[in-house]
């Protein structure tokens, strides 16, 4: 009866948004609580776990998803997302620019979280759409199915590194093994599946899509990148200062310290309101204005990721996850397909690629420690299977369908089967990996 009681929430959640038009975070809420009563969850205990949720889920992303809002907004209107653009155009062509748009994601995708990833590069998305007049969600995918398969895949980032460290895996056999497998599952989701999303519709919010500015306005070319990615420069340079110095160092904790998200977000915005705002003859007062306008445009996206959080946490504190991987330890199967059909599963039950990811590792792991499996395949079978049919109870389904302002079922048509594709693909890599080595 668990998984009914999870399946029948979500389908609270569909009805209420899609049938009964509620606002999204209001439908989260009512889900959330429905679902606690009915897993089981002492009533008392239902309204910290929505609290809980929300909270979680707001204070790993607020800093991250405003400052990335106001980076964004200040990328477009100075004109350096148009000089970007410009720049890519000039190398892919526009015939390419899907191609141009995977390598980019590829690129920034392996050091740097998705969340990060997706605010900072969906402004130069919507400015190649908006100045070739290209299809958004056609120009966009390739480079979120980038961000994706690098976030589940790929060592430095979270669920990866948990995963190498439980199975006492090589990070750095992990991370090859995981490019050979991430590369045609990214041209395959990316460029190849991104031909047949030209007819979907979407209308990306404005507060990233600024009007064409004259060459002689615009920031020069080494201004315009140095800005706009020094986020990542600044993550990839902690994260290798992280590894290379000591942790009694006594300046380990500030190199830890700014390239928590969040800080790196901050200092990023500060210098670029030097360099694309102040140096390029905008006010304090007219750069204040516009971060004001960006905030106010993410404001209900902020609230969506925060119901999505509240019913992750219900879900979480019923143990629905641990219900259903015990359930599925008894498969007679290949231990890479149980862990990815394990993963898949609570990955589309509870929402979390890292939760599922995660639960699977404590019931997968005796098979490591019994030599039946190789344990760098493992952690890319579980990644490929958290990756599984993002949809409603995911923050990333919402994150996509409010900035490129898409319909729930073309949501469902792009994004979601995306990120089944991402995960079937996958695995079909780690099986033939497995095969071959």
């Amino acid at each position: 009866m668990t998984i009914v009681f999870v399946l029948l929430s979500i389908l609270v959640l569909i009805l209420l948004i899609t049938w009964v038009k509620l606002n999204p975070f209001l439908a989260f809420l009512i889900s959330s609580i429905l679902a606690g009563f009915l897993l089981g969850i002492p009533p008392e205990k239902i309204a910290k776990s929505v609290q809980m949720g929300m909270g979680s889920l707001l204070g790993d992303l607020v800093i991250v998803i405003t400052m990335g809002a106001m980076l964004g907004k200040l990328v477009a209107e100075s004109g350096a997302a148009q000089r970007i653009s410009d720049t890519l155009m000039a190398i892919f062509g526009v015939k390419n620019v899907h191609w141009a748009m995977m390598v980019t994601g590829l690129v920034v995708g392996i050091p740097l979280f998705y969340n990060v990833g997706f605010v900072l590069l969906v402004p130069l998305v919507f400015t190649v759409s908006y100045q070739y007049k290209l299809p958004a969600v056609y120009v966009g995918m390739p480079l979120l199915a980038a961000l994706s398969v690098t976030h589940g895949f790929l060592p430095p980032h979270p669920s990866p590194a948990a995963l190498v460290a439980q199975f006492g895996a090589n990070m750095g056999l992990t991370l090859v093994y995981g490019l050979i497998i991430v590369i045609p599952t990214i041209i395959i989701a990316g460029p190849l599946f991104a031909r047949f999303l030209k007819n979907i519709k979407s209308s990306p919010l404005e507060t990233f899509q600024a009007k064409p500015k004259r060459e002689e306005e615009l920031p020069g070319n080494f201004n315009s990148f140095f800005s706009a990615l020094f986020p990542v420069a600044l993550l990839i340079g902690t994260t290798v200062l992280a590894f290379q110095i000591p942790e009694t160092s006594s300046i380990y904790p500030y190199i830890l310290f700014v390239g928590d998200p969040g800080m790196v977000m901050l200092i990023s915005l500060l210098l670029a309101t030097y360099t694309l705002g102040l140096r390029m003859n905008f006010s304090i007062k007219t750069l204040m204005d516009l971060y004001v306008v960006s905030v106010k445009d993410i404001s209900m996206i902020l609230l969506i990721i925060a119901g999505a959080g509240a019913l992750k946490q219900v879900l979480m504190d019923s143990g629905v996850s641990q219900t259903i991987a015990d359930g599925l330890q008894g498969w007679d199967v290949h231990p890479l397909v149980l862990a990815w059909t394990i993963t898949a599963i609570i990955r589309v039950c509870v929402g979390s690629a890292t939760v599922a990811g995660l639960t699977t590792a404590g019931i997968i792991a005796p098979l490591v420690s019994g030599g039946v499996v190789d344990p760098n395949l493992l952690v890319l079978s579980i990644g490929a299977g958290s990756l599984m049919f993002s949809h409603f109870n995911d923050a990333g389904f919402w994150m996509f369908k409010e900035y490129f302002n898409v319909s729930i079922k073309d949501t469902l048509k792009s994004w979601s089967l995306m990120e089944t594709i991402v995960a079937v693909v996958g695995l079909g890599g780690v099986m033939l990996l497995d095969l071959i080595i």
